[in-house]
């Protein structure tokens, strides 16, 4: 194995033996393989991996796709059935809540009994101790028995030994979702510090945004199998895709004549009247040939472009200018209505806005069939810090149940109730430069983004204020 690979994982395999009941067992065990009592259960089927070292690896799938399986066996605490596991480093691994704490010690005797398993001696214990405790911030805790913990104590202290005992590999799974937003962000500020160091960070989550934002690559498991290895961000859509049903998305309302007959549809004010439709000549669109789409076989992107407000092909905007993204898809199966929208992520893979027709508000077709085409324009004002960004577009669709309850239902139920056609999660990027000349100064803003605000300031005399006492 090469020095720059950290972790490889080749032709793995993990299969359990099902009895129906205990006697079958001891049949199993008599016989031995001359009759089989047992079926097989292959929890992972032939996975192939590397992890480089410095990199944040994520491993997603629904539950029940093999995620901790797979874990395990790299941990050691698991035999391969097939197949071989190469580390090339020390692992720690935060598996599940408190794992390998016993409760009845108190969180002080825990550290040197996990730091002691982990190949620290005591003397190095000693060492990093005021450093686990700082990080933990659990206070005179530290001398209670760990059974009296909270459930984000109980992380914290796990997670704050396991990462400074300077492993190669750190793997952490579902761990950082039981703290709060302040323990977050102190993890990611030293799981960034790691990486850094050219340490490895293999996490597992359900959370799709910190595999999105966190991860250079992520492999999708389904099933026990391998589906898809490659940018974290694909992945995170090819995982969505993987979730929802697509027989259940065949049309449930059928109209003999649709009569909003739109050959767009456009983002923006639901007043907007279509024939105002605008669309660049054909010289400004970008060459997408080559652009990964993540599709379901409902539909396709044909074409994407990105303008200034004359229309003509735009990479370098000023803050506060107003960038026009077009784009078109061709539908290849008949859909209820159709959502399209925009994701803008900035040079940290932070989502820094993100907006559909449903959440505009926009008059949208109630129906499109199959070999229609949808063409949109999204403009977007870029009220955003200076720097560098890229952006996702994508197409689903809405049942017409769900789309005349939308004002019912919650982020969540909304969320589900989409059926993902198409979606390009790296399209292309643009640049946010500073403004020149601008009224009241240069820089609109400090942070991320803009946000919609008003400010005001008084002068009161000091005689208006003893007036008022």
């Amino acid at each position: 194995m090469s020095d720059n690979i950290a972790l490889r994982v080749k032709n793995l395999s993990k299969c359990y033996q099902i009895y129906n009941n205990p006697q079958d067992r001891i049949k199993q065990a008599i016989v031995g393989g001359r009759k089989q009592y047992y079926r097989e259960f292959w929890a992972l089927r032939d996975i192939d991996f590397e992890v480089k070292k410095g990199e944040a690896f994520g491993i997603i799938g629904r539950n029940g796709s093999g995620k901790s399986t797979l874990l395990q066996l790299i941990c050691k605490t698991l035999t391969p059935s097939t197949g071989e596991i190469e580390t090339n480093g020390k692992i720690a691994a935060l598996l599940e809540l408190g794992a390998g704490f016993n409760p009845q010690f108190t969180g002080r005797e825990n550290v040197y009994i996990n730091g002691a398993i982990l190949g620290l001696s005591k003397q190095e214990i000693d060492q990093r101790f005021d450093e686990i405790l700082d990080f933990a911030d659990i206070g005179n805790f530290i001398d209670q028995p760990v059974k009296s913990y909270s459930s984000g104590m109980f992380v914290r202290l796990a997670f704050a030994v396991q990462a400074c005992v300077n492993p190669d590999i750190l793997i952490i799974d579902e761990a950082l979702a039981v703290g709060d937003v302040f323990f977050r962000q102190k993890c990611y500020k030293l799981l960034n510090q790691l990486l850094e160091r050219g340490v490895s960070v293999i996490l597992v989550t359900h959370g799709m945004t910190e595999v999105e934002q966190f991860c250079q690559r992520a492999l999708l498991l389904d099933k026990g199998k391998a589906v898809f290895l490659g940018p974290a961000n694909v992945a995170v859509k090819h995982y969505y895709l993987s979730g929802q049903n697509n027989d259940g998305a065949i049309l449930q309302r059928q109209t003999e004549t649709d009569t909003t007959d739109y050959e767009v549809a456009e983002i923006g004010d639901s007043s907007t009247n279509a024939t105002e439709f605008t669309w660049p000549e054909d010289g400004n669109f970008l060459d997408i040939s080559s652009v990964s789409q993540v599709n379901n076989g409902w539909a396709i992107c044909t074409r994407v472009a990105v303008c200034d407000n004359q229309g003509n092909a735009c990479q370098a905007f000023h803050q506060g200018d107003t960038a026009s993204f077009f784009y078109e898809f061709k539908l290849l199966h008949d859909i209820e209505v159709p959502t399209t929208g925009i994701v803008i992520q900035n040079d940290k893979g932070i989502n820094v806005h993100g907006k559909n027709t449903t959440e505009y508000g926009t008059l949208v077709p109630q129906m499109a069939k199959n070999g229609d085409i949808l063409r949109v324009r999204h403009d977007v004002t870029l009220e955003l810090a200076m720097g560098e960004y890229s952006f996702e577009i994508g197409l689903a669709m809405l049942k017409h149940e769900d789309y005349d309850k939308r004002k019912l239902y919650s982020y969540e139920e909304l969320l589900a109730a989409y059926t993902r056609l198409c979606h390009l999660p790296n399209v292309s990027f643009f640049s946010v430069l500073p403004r020149v000349f601008a009224n009241p100064v240069q820089l609109l803003h400090h942070g991320i983004a803009n946000l919609p605000g008003h400010c005001q300031m008084v002068k009161l005399a000091p005689k208006i204020l003893e007036n008022a006492d």
